[in-house]
């Protein structure tokens, strides 16, 4: 699946999980667990609680994404 294929969806982390895995809810109370994205990894970007970020959500299972960046 190529990257225009996925969701882009906007929401706030609300816990984290470990590993780089966090819980983000989105717009109309929609809860998705999403990990780091490797670019995030490589550049040491820092994620926490009450950020807001981008997530890009497989359109077959819309339970997990991938973090891709951090809003301001």
């Amino acid at each position: 699946m190529s990257r225009d294929d996925l969701i882009h969806l906007e929401g706030v982390v609300t816990q984290m999980l470990g590993g780089g895995t966090m819980q983000i809810e989105c717009d109309k109370g929609i809860k998705i667990v999403g990990v780091l994205s490797g670019r995030m990894k490589k550049n040491k970007i820092k994620v926490i609680i009450g950020d807001k970020v981008q997530i890009s959500v497989s359109p077959y299972d819309t339970t997990h994404g991938l973090i891709t960046y951090r809003l301001k």
